[in-house]
């Protein structure tokens, strides 16, 4: 996420961070890097000249707090103007205080409206709503289906109305959804491949009969400013409620990111960061903020672990480790409970120091297959003592699992290795462990 700007900005900084001392001069050279860096990264030009005089001005502004260098003052500088660039704080959804909630999904076709429509879904089922998808979506082939298929996969009922008219199929989801008992009603609308007046027509048509209670307008983060001049068409005929960023976990150059929320003057209310169904996250400003200057993001992080990892388990877990007590079994739970929390690559970028430390090796959730198929493998005993495991004890194994012997060897090594660093977690030993399990790779 970001890769390029994050690297361009750290080029950037590098030169300041060793100064004793801010000034203009120092700062000029650092800033006009900076705005080679977001040009780079397509974001709008007027955009980028207004954040780096904002920069400018707040750097040289202030008094350099006593605890911070010359480079951490500015970085912080960075963050905050980052922070206010993408809305200052999290937006959340307008909901409805009596009757169902609509939600109307718009966007140029490509960008990602059917996939997020069922991503919302699931989010809101989450929260214990009960969402209704409705495929209002006509001309697309494939686009009703490919609803319906998401849909299967979440449990949640889709309205499609015999693929009658678009405008008809959204006024008659809202009975269905009253019969159904469905709470909240998402219409994924038709797109184009570029803005015409029959598309405009249309979503606006959609918007007057339904009045809906939200409007999010989506967009693939990987179009750069195309998106803007998108958003803001979009706008001036929807007045939509909020953006959706999909796609960043792609090779995204950050222009969308960054320009969007200043051109339209509309929240960025959800990132899609994965093609699972469960990877959407709310978009918080400051957090976004510190992924782009490579802080990581640890606050999203805890909230996904905490998601999935039950409080009692987890002190369990800690007196194990205390204890030295950590076993396969464990291991293999932890495994489980980190491939619930999004793909192994998005994780890893969250903490601190390790995404960019991981830059360029391949991360990919189908590594740890092997590593599952010989815990499988394994007699619960071989689990809970892996020190009886002798050689034809891993003959067996590698033979279960598909593996060689040398991958069970290296997989016990590891684990011991392993069990040595969780002594270590609370003093640099996480980004050990983190580098530690790239390079241990079973291929």
């Amino acid at each position: 996420m970001f890769e390029a700007l994050s690297d361009r900005l750290e080029d950037a900084l590098r030169k300041v961070k060793g100064q004793h001392r801010i000034s203009e001069e120092n700062v000029s050279d650092t800033l006009r890097e900076v705005r080679r860096a977001l040009l780079e990264a397509d974001v709008n030009f007027q955009v980028t000249k207004d954040f780096i005089e904002s920069v400018k001005e707040k750097a040289l502004g202030q008094d350099v707090i006593k605890s911070l260098t010359p480079g951490q003052q500015i970085v912080k500088v960075l963050h905050d103007e980052l922070v206010a660039l993408m809305g200052s704080e999290k937006a959340d959804m307008n909901m409805a205080r009596t009757g169902p909630t609509i939600v109307m999904v718009a966007g140029l076709q490509g960008s990602g409206k059917t996939t997020f429509s069922a991503k919302l879904a699931q989010h809101l089922k989450s929260q214990g709503r009960q969402p209704l998808l409705v495929a209002a979506d006509v001309y697309r082939p494939a686009a009703i289906g490919q609803l319906k298929q998401l849909a299967g996969q979440v449990s949640v009922p889709v309205y499609s109305g015999d693929e009658k008219h678009p405008v008809q199929i959204a006024e008659e989801s809202l009975e269905y959804a009253r019969k159904n008992m469905c709470n909240v009603i998402i219409i994924d609308t038709a797109g184009r491949l570029s803005i015409d007046e029959e598309m405009m027509t249309e979503v606006a048509d959609i918007k007057q009969r339904v009045n809906p209670t939200e409007i999010l307008f989506v967009v693939d983060s990987m179009t750069g400013q195309d998106a803007v001049t998108t958003a803001k068409a979009f706008h001036d005929r929807l007045d939509f409620n909020g953006v959706v960023l999909t796609k960043l976990d792609g090779d995204t150059r950050g222009g969308a990111a960054l320009s969007i929320r200043r051109v339209v003057d509309k929240p960025i209310k959800f990132a899609s960061v994965g093609e699972k169904l469960d990877a959407l996250e709310p978009f918080h400003p400051d957090r976004m903020a510190s992924r782009i200057l490579g802080m990581g993001d640890i606050v999203t992080l805890a909230e996904k672990a905490q998601e999935q990892f039950d409080e009692d388990q987890a002190a369990q877990l800690e007196r194990k480790m205390r204890k030295n007590q950590f076993t396969l079994e464990d291991f293999y739970s932890q495994l489980q409970a980190i491939k619930k929390m999004g793909s192994l690559s998005s994780v890893m970028e969250m903490i601190p120091g390790i995404g960019k430390a991981l830059r360029g090796q391949e991360i990919s959730d189908d590594m740890f297959v092997k590593i599952e198929a010989m815990i499988q493998s394994m007699t619960p005993e071989e689990r809970q003592k892996p020190a009886i495991i002798n050689g034809s004890r891993r003959k067996r194994i590698a033979s279960g699992s598909g593996t060689t012997v040398q991958d069970v060897n290296r997989l016990l090594k590891q684990f011991t290795d392993m069990q040595k660093m969780m002594k270590r977690l609370t003093r640099g030993g996480m980004r050990q462990f983190a580098q530690g399990m790239m390079n241990q790779k079973f291929s």
